[in-house]
């Protein structure tokens, strides 16, 4: 493994961080350079990209990706993490109108781009200093409201004060918060109960598997994880410019691409002027 680089479509149980299953993996597999491409809350449970070695240089392109959950809002309660693990600091009578298509008006509200405020409870940085810490220790900092879109909210139930639903999200949106503006909109409050990732981009839960059922032979390649950039393959007098960091001039219009030599990832190169690409990151082993 320590030769190879790639992307495991991990499922992780409630429970673990994410910053667990990448030690995992590390021990799994006897292997120091590891990372994950986009938090999943201990609570939650779903698809987590674990990428090793070269591929942890690939990891914010796949944060960029959109996101679909599965979650529960609980409706009367309100907790100080936005899930079911925080202490509960309100609650409010759900209203008795609520029913199916009330709550599917509500939600076509929140859809669309808009500002939300990341919640105390994250691992977002204040003065280098996680939000988190300071929510434990009873602080709440400012935080900046950021831009966020939320493409589609999909009402499947509403049952015993619970609803579930069907979200698909920009990078950056918080689905805790998210929940509980839901609640306020619905006239109560509330936290979410249940997060399920189901797909990042296009990679989905249902091919991943959990850290003690990965095996090798269930890595991507980089070339397989970046299947959504266009790729052109290169001959082996501009891979020797690439391995020097050498500008190429390419027959593209795409703002980034992939370069590959002999079907293998090389390096991404981004667009500067007229067909002119520059070297944007190298992905290239030594040793191949």
């Amino acid at each position: 493994m320590k030769e190879k680089d790639g992307i495991f479509l991990i499922n992780k149980e409630s429970g673990p961080t994410s910053r667990d299953i990448v030690n995992q993996i590390m021990k799994k597999f006897n292997i120091k350079k590891v990372g994950h491409a986009g938090t999943l809350d201990p609570f939650a449970d779903g698809l987590l990209l674990i990428s090793i070695n070269h591929a942890t240089k690939i990891t914010s392109y796949l944060e960029n990706l959109n996101k679909t959950y599965l979650a529960k809002l609980s409706l009367g309660k309100q907790t100080a993490t936005g899930d079911l693990e925080g202490e509960v600091i309100l609650e409010k009578e759900v209203p008795s109108f609520l029913n199916a298509s009330f709550i599917k008006e509500v939600f076509t509200s929140f859809v669309g781009k808009q500002k939300q405020i990341p919640p105390m409870y994250s691992a977002l940085k204040k003065d280098g200093k996680p939000l988190y810490k300071y929510a434990r220790a009873g602080l709440e900092v400012e935080r900046k409201a950021r831009e966020i879109e939320v493409y589609s909210l999909l009402f499947l139930s509403y049952e015993n004060n619970v609803i579930s639903f069907l979200a698909t999200v920009s990078k950056g949106t918080y689905l805790r918060t998210l929940g509980e503006d839901i609640a306020v909109a619905l006239k109560t409050c509330g936290h979410l109960s249940n997060l399920t990732r189901l797909k990042i981009g296009e990679f989905s839960l249902e091919n991943a598997a959990s850290v003690s059922k990965i095996s090798e032979e269930q890595l991507l390649s980089i070339k397989e994880t970046l299947f959504f950039l266009p790729q052109i393959h290169i001959d082996e007098e501009e891979k020797n410019k690439v391995l020097n960091g050498v500008p190429l001039k390419l027959n593209s219009v795409e703002p980034l691409v992939l370069l590959l030599y002999e079907n293998s990832a090389l390096a991404l190169y981004e667009k500067g002027l007229k067909e002119v690409y520059y070297a944007k990151r190298g992905l290239y082993r030594a040793e191949n």
